[in-house]
C-alpha cells in the first residue's frame, strides 16, 4: 500500500485559510480610508478659506521629493547591493575540501527568502529616504525660488542669498549622498561577505578582485565628497561661534579657512589615490590615503588653529578680534533691523521741585489699566454667563475719544465662548447649540468710574456703548477665537435658529431667555452631503455626525478657529506672535495678527533663542514659532495677518515687501500674499508695532547699542533688561501706552522698555518705537542716561513707593482683599523720567464670586520723590505741586477722590483736643470695620464712618503738621471691602491708617 507525500499533514480548511487575507486587506482598505479622510478634509478646509494653491504646492513639491528621494536612495544602494550579489566569489581552500564557513551557515539561511528581504529592505530604505527628502520642502523651495539680498558678506563677498538659500540646499544634497554612499558600502561589504566576495580566514583577509574594485570605488566616491564637503565648509566659517563673537573669527580667517582648503585639495587627492587601488592590486594605496586623510584632518584642521588660537589670538585678543567684532556689529543690527536706531543723550532732571511740567500735558493720558490684571475685572463684570469667558491678558489698542475724537489708548477683548453648562454638556449643545461667543468689550485705558471699575465704552449683550456707535459695530459675534476649551469643531448654519446667540432678560427684567440666531457667514466646510458627512465623522471618531436630524444639507462645519493656527496653516513658512489681538475695522470684528520672516544662516550675526529674547512676565507658553529650531539671527515683522472673528477669511498682507525672504516665499507662492496697498484704512489705523519683534531687538540692543568694536569688547557699558518689580528673577514686558517723546510735537501710540546697567540699579536707557503706522512707525529711539546718572531704575522705585506707603497699602489689603501693583509705567516727563504705577485691591464680590482687581491707587515717582493719590492728577501733585494738576482730565465721569481735598488748616490743639481727635479716628475705624464685615456689606454705615473719620484725620492732619512741619500726613487709602463695591452713587470709600497713639506734649 503506498501513502501519499503529506498525507500525515493536517491541513486548514479553505474558508479559514481566506480569513487571513481578507482581514488584511480590510485593515488596509479602512486605514486606506482614514488616511484618504484626513487628506481630503485638509483639502476641503483649505478650499474653504480659499488657500488650495498652498495645499496643492506643499503636497505637489513632498510628492516629488519624496519620489525623487525614494527613487536617489534605492538606487544608488539597492544597485550596489545587486551588484555586490552578482559578483562571482573567490574559490578558498574550505570550498575545495567541502568545508563550511560562518559566511556560508550565514547564506544558506537567508538566501531562501532573498528576494522578500530584499523588496522589504528596499521598500522601507525608500520609505524613510523619500520622507526625509519630502521634510525639506522649505529649503527645496526657498533654493529654487531664491532672491538676492543685494548684500555682500564680509569674509567671501558674496550675495547673502547665497547663505539663506542656496548653502542649506548643498547641505541638504550632500548629507543625502554621504547617508546613500556608507548605506552603499555597508551593504555591498555584507552581501560581499556571504556570497564569497572575500573571506575572514586566516591566514589573512582574502578579496576577489572584482569586490576589492567595488569597494574601493564607494570609498574613493565617499572622499570625493569629503573634498567637495571640506570646500564648502568654508563658508560655513561665517556662521562660527570660536572667536568673541559670532562669524569667522581672527582664527577662522588666518588658520581654519586655509586649512579647509588645504583638506578639500588633500581629500581630493585621496579620492584619485582610491580610484587608483582600481587598476594596482593590494592595500597599499587605499590605506596611505586613508592615513593621510585622517592625520592631515587632525595636523592642519585641529591642531593648527588651536595653536594659533592660543599662541596668537588670547595674548592680543582685543587687538586681534577688533575687525571681526566690527563685521558682528554690523551684521547683527542689519539682520534685526536695528541698524538705524537712534541713540539721544538725555541728561535727565532727577529733581521734581526744579522740573518744568506745568507746560507738558502728554501724561494727561497716559494708560492706568493694566492688561494683564483686569482681565478679571472683565471677567466679572462683563461675562455675563459662566459659560463665556475673557483671557487673563487683555490688549491695548486705539480708539477716538467721543468727546475729541483723538485717538486714546483702550483696553480691548472679546467675550469668547467656553462651552455649555456642565449639566447641559451633551454633543448637540456643544456643537450645534453653543457655537459662538458674542460682542466687544472696551475701556478707555487712562480712566476708570467711581468705583475704580473700568468705564466701559463697548459692553454687554447687544453691545451698547459710545465705541458701538464710533465704529459702526454690525457683527459682534465671535466664530473664531483664541480660547482653548471651545469645541474642536462646531455644525452652523443648519436653517434653523438653534444656535444660542446671546441669553437676556425678559420684559421688566421679569424672568430670562435666549436669542437663537442661526450661522449665515462665507466660513466653514459644507456638510450636507453624506460624503461629507461621512469623512468628517471618520476625522473626528463622532457617529452623531452621521446619524444626527438637525445637520441639514445647508449645514457647515467650522474647525481650525484659533487665528494662529489658521495663519499656520495657510503660511506654513511664516513665524506668528504669540498675541493676536481683537479690532473692529469696518463693522466687524477682526483678529490681527503680526508674522515674521526668521532664518538662522545670516553671516556674522549672533545667533540666540527665539524663546529666550522674549520670554518675560506675560510671555504666553504657547507661542507659535514655525521654526525647525528655536535660534534665529535674522528677524522681519513682515506680514500682518488678519481673520475674520465671524467668517474666519484669513488675509495676509506684505507689511515689510523688501524682506528678500518673503519675496522668495511670494514666489513660490504667487498670489497667496496681498500688497499691502490693498488694506483697508480702518484696518491701519489698528495696526502696531508688535511685541516679539521688540523684545527681540530690545534684547540685541541691550549689547549692539555700542558700535565700535573696542567698546564693545570691554563691555562696561552692556544692560540688561530690568526685572519685573513685581514677579522676581522675570524680565519686565514692554508696555503700548502713548508717550510724547523729546522733540517731538505730539504723543504718539508706542511701545516701551527701559534698561539697567550690567551691573547696578540705576537707569541707564529708555526705549520706545513708535508703533502707529505713519513716516515713522518702527523707529527706535533710545534715551541714553549719562554715566553718572542718580535716575533711580524699576526695581528701586519699586522699593520707594513699599517703603513711603507700606501702611497705606496695607490698609488696602485689609481682611480678605489682596493689593496687587501694575504695570510700572516709564515716560518721559518734565525733563526727566517718571514712573507711574497704579495700585488694584482684588477683592470678591459676593458670595461665591471670584476676586477681581479694583483701581485704588495711583503712584507717581521721579527721581528720588514719590506720591500717592486717588487718581493720577493728585498723585503728580503730590510729586510736583500744584502745576502738575493744570493739565486738562479725558475723564468725563467722577473718579474716585475727585473733589479735591481742600488744603488743611493748622491749628495748635490742646491736648484734650489732640486725645480726642485721635479717639474719633479709632472709633471711626472700628465702624467702617464692622460695617465691612457684616454680609453682604452695609454700604451706608460705612459712608457714615468714613465721614466721621476723615474729619477725626483732618485736625489731627492739621495738628500734626503744625508740630511738625517737615513731617507729611499719611495720605488716605482705602480699606478694602470684602464684600460687593458699592453700587454706583455711593460715596467713594476713603481708608484710614490706624490711629497713632497720643502724642507726649
Amino acid at each position: 500500500m503506498s501513502i501519499r507525500p503529506g498525507a500525515g499533514r493536517a491541513r486548514l480548511p479553505r474558508r479559514p485559510r481566506l480569513l487571513l487575507p481578507v482581514a488584511i486587506a480590510l485593515i488596509a482598505i479602512v486605514a486606506f480610508f482614514f488616511l484618504f479622510a484626513g487628506i481630503f478634509t485638509d483639502y476641503l478646509w483649505y478650499d474653504s478659506v480659499d488657500y488650495t494653491s498652498v495645499f496643492s504646492g506643499v503636497i505637489v513639491t513632498q510628492i516629488l521629493l519624496f519620489v525623487v528621494g525614494a527613487l536617489l536612495m534605492v538606487g544608488i544602494v539597492g544597485g550596489n547591493t545587486l551588484l555586490a550579489y552578482r559578483m562571482p566569489p573567490i574559490l578558498t581552500p574550505e570550498r575545495f575540501s567541502g568545508g563550511v564557513s560562518g559566511a556560508d551557515r550565514y547564506r544558506m539561511a537567508l538566501d531562501p527568502h532573498r528576494k522578500l528581504i530584499f523588496l522589504i529592505g528596499v521598500a522601507v530604505l525608500a520609505l524613510f529616504a523619500g520622507s526625509s527628502f519630502a521634510g525639506q520642502w522649505k529649503t527645496w523651495l526657498e533654493f529654487f525660488n531664491a532672491v538676492p539680498f543685494g548684500e555682500l558678506d564680509a569674509q567671501f563677498k558674496t550675495d547673502i542669498s547665497f547663505f539663506m538659500f542656496t548653502l542649506p540646499f548643498i547641505r541638504m544634497v550632500l548629507n543625502f549622498l554621504f547617508t546613500a554612499v556608507v548605506l552603499s558600502a555597508v551593504m555591498a561589504t555584507i552581501v560581499h561577505y556571504l556570497y564569497g566576495g572575500f573571506s575572514l580566514q586566516s591566514p589573512g583577509v582574502r578579496a576577489s578582485r572584482q569586490a576589492r574594485v567595488h569597494l574601493s570605488v564607494l570609498l574613493g566616491v565617499f572622499v570625493l565628497l569629503k573634498a567637495v564637503a571640506y570646500w564648502f565648509d568654508r563658508y560655513d566659517l561665517v556662521f562660527s561661534e570660536r572667536g568673541f563673537v559670532h562669524g569667522a573669527s581672527y582664527t577662522d580667517v588666518n588658520a581654519v579657512l586655509p586649512a579647509k582648503t588645504i583638506l578639500a585639495i588633500i581629500a581630493l587627492i585621496c579620492a584619485i589615490l582610491f580610484f587608483a587601488g582600481i587598476v594596482r592590486p593590494g592595500g597599499m594605496l587605499p590605506g596611505v590615503s586613508f592615513g593621510l586623510l585622517v592625520l592631515s584632518a587632525i595636523l592642519i584642521g585641529g591642531v593648527y588653529p588651536a595653536l594659533v588660537q592660543q599662541f596668537q589670538v588670547k595674548p592680543n585678543e582685543q587687538a586681534r578680534e577688533q575687525e571681526f567684532i566690527g563685521r558682528n556689529i554690523e551684521a547683527t543690527r542689519k539682520a534685526y533691523g536695528v541698524e538705524n536706531s537712534e541713540v539721544i543723550p538725555y541728561n535727565a532732571q532727577g529733581n521734581a521741585d526744579s522740573a518744568n511740567v506745568s507746560a507738558d500735558t502728554s501724561i494727561s493720558g497716559v494708560r492706568l489699566l493694566d492688561p494683564n490684571l483686569v482681565g478679571q475685572t472683565y471677567q466679572q463684570k462683563q461675562r455675563i454667563r459662566g459659560f463665556y469667558d475673557f483671557p487673563e491678558k487683555l490688549d491695548v489698542d486705539r480708539y477716538p475719544d467721543p468727546r475729541t475724537g483723538a485717538m486714546r489708548d483702550t483696553v480691548v477683548a472679546v467675550r469668547e465662548l467656553v462651552g455649555p453648562p456642565a449639566e447641559q454638556d451633551n454633543w448637540i449643545n456643544r456643537h450645534l447649540v453653543y457655537t459662538h461667543g458674542y460682542g466687544f468689550v472696551a475701556a478707555p485705558g487712562n480712566e476708570v468710574d467711581a468705583e475704580g471699575l473700568p468705564n466701559f465704552t463697548a459692553k454687554d449683550m447687544p453691545v451698547t456703548g459710545p465705541l458701538v456707535d464710533q465704529t459702526k459695530l454690525t457683527e459682534p459675534r465671535i466664530y473664531f477665537g483664541e480660547h482653548p476649551l471651545s469645541a474642536e469643531y462646531s455644525i452652523v448654519g443648519g436653517g434653523r435658529e438653534q444656535e444660542l446667540d446671546y441669553p437676556f432678560s425678559e420684559t421688566n427684567g421679569v424672568g430670562s431667555g435666549q436669542k437663537n440666531t442661526t450661522y449665515a457667514g462665507k466660513g466653514g466646510v459644507p456638510v450636507g452631503s453624506f460624503f461629507n458627512r461621512m469623512l468628517y465623522a471618520a476625522k473626528y471618531g463622532e457617529l452623531n455626525l452621521l446619524l444626527s436630524g438637525d445637520i441639514t444639507d445647508k449645514s457647515k462645519i467650522l474647525y481650525e478657529r484659533d487665528p494662529a493656527r489658521r495663519i499656520a496653516k495657510v503660511a506654513p513658512f511664516l513665524s506668528l506672535d504669540n498675541n493676536p489681538y481683537p479690532a473692529v475695522v469696518n463693522g466687524r470684528v477682526v483678529w490681527i495678527v503680526d508674522a515674521y520672516t526668521t532664518s538662522n544662516a545670516y553671516p556674522y550675526s549672533t545667533s540666540k533663542s527665539l524663546e529666550e529674547m522674549t520670554r518675560d512676565t506675560v510671555t504666553d507658553p504657547r507661542l507659535v514659532v514655525q521654526q525647525p529650531r528655536d535660534r534665529i539671527n535674522y528677524m522681519r515683522n513682515s506680514v500682518k495677518a488678519v481673520v475674520d472673528a465671524y467668517d474666519g477669511t484669513v488675509s495676509l498682507y506684505a507689511w515689510d515687501d523688501k524682506d528678500p525672504i518673503l519675496k522668495t516665499w511670494m514666489n513660490a507662492f504667487p498670489g497667496v500674499i496681498k500688497s499691502k496697498t490693498e488694506m483697508a484704512k480702518e484696518l491701519e489705523q489698528h495696526l502696531r508695532y508688535p511685541e516679539a519683534l521688540f523684545k527681540v531687538q530690545r534684547d540685541v540692543l541691550s549689547r549692539y547699542h555700542i558700535t565700535d568694536p573696542n567698546a564693545f569688547y570691554s563691555g562696561q557699558d552692556f544692560w540688561n533688561v530690568p526685572n519685573d518689580p513685581s514677579a522676581g528673577e522675570v524680565k519686565q514686558p514692554p508696555y503700548y501706552l502713548s508717550v510724547k517723546m523729546p522733540g517731538t510735537a505730539q504723543p504718539s501710540f508706542s511701545l516701551t522698555t527701559t534698561f539697567v546697567p550690567r551691573q547696578g540699579p540705576n537707569l541707564a536707557a529708555f526705549m520706545a518705537v513708535n508703533a502707529t503706522p505713519g513716516p515713522d512707525y518702527g523707529k527706535l529711539r533710545i534715551l541714553r542716561m549719562p554715566s553718572n546718572t542718580t535716575i533711580p531704575g524699576p526695581g528701586q522705585v519699586q522699593n520707594n513707593f513699599q517703603n513711603k506707603f507700606s501702611g497705606e497699602l496695607n490698609l488696602l489689603g485689609l481682611g480678605q482683599a489682596k493689593v496687587r501693583y501694575g504695570n510700572l509705567l516709564t515716560l518721559p516727563f518734565g525733563g526727566g523720567l517718571v514712573y507711574i504705577e497704579p495700585v488694584y485691591v482684588e477683592i470678591a464680590g459676593g458670595t461665591g464670586q471670584e476676586p477681581y482687581p479694583i483701581l485704588r491707587r495711583v503712584l507717581v515717582g521721579y527721581g528720588s520723590k514719590v506720591g500717592s493719590g486717588d487718581r493720577l492728577e493728585a498723585a503728580l501733585a503730590a510729586v510736583f505741586g500744584e502745576n502738575a494738576t493744570q493739565q486738562p482730565s479725558t475723564d468725563d465721569k467722577p473718579q474716585q477722590g475727585d473733589k479735591q481735598p481742600e488744603t488743611p488748616a493748622k491749628p495748635t490743639l490742646t491736648e484734650a483736643e489732640l486725645t480726642k481727635a485721635i479717639d474719633d479716628a479709632r472709633k471711626a475705624y472700628e465702624k467702617a470695620k464692622q460695617a465691612l464685615a457684616s454680609d453682604p456689606p452695609n454700604w451706608t454705615e460705612y459712608g457714615k464712618a468714613q465721614e466721621e473719620l476723615n474729619k477725626a484725620l483732618e485736625k489731627l492732619g492739621g495738628a500734626l503738621q503744625s508740630a511738625a512741619p517737615t513731617a507729611t500726613p499719611a495720605p488716605t487709602a482705602t480699606p478694602t471691602p470684602t464684600g460687593s463695591p458699592a453700587p454706583t452713587g455711593t460715596p467713594a470709600p476713603t481708608a484710614t491708617p490706624a490711629p497713632s497713639p497720643s502724642p507726649t506734649s
